[in-house]
């Protein structure tokens, strides 16, 4: 899954905390994606303000392995 790529999200190496990067990969490895709101809020203590990205960390989803966010806090862009 990718972002609106009429719309790309700048995202910052400060938000990739060990926190939120725990976060992702335990959802990547488990495929279980229900921790996406507390992932935002790793992002969000780290600093992140990207409405774009936070909205989707919250939002209903679905969400799935290949998940733009998750890949992009584990480095995969």
């Amino acid at each position: 899954m990718v972002g609106n790529p009429f719309r790309p999200v700048t995202f910052s190496p400060e938000w990739r905390t060990d926190t939120a990067a725990a976060v992702a990969a335990g959802m990547y490895e488990s495929r279980d994606f229900a921790a996406m709101p507390i992932l935002a809020d790793a992002l969000q203590d780290a600093g992140c303000d990207s409405a774009d990205v936070l909205d989707h960390c919250r939002g209903p989803g679905p969400h799935v392995r290949g998940c733009w966010v998750v890949d992009l806090v584990l480095g995969k862009e």
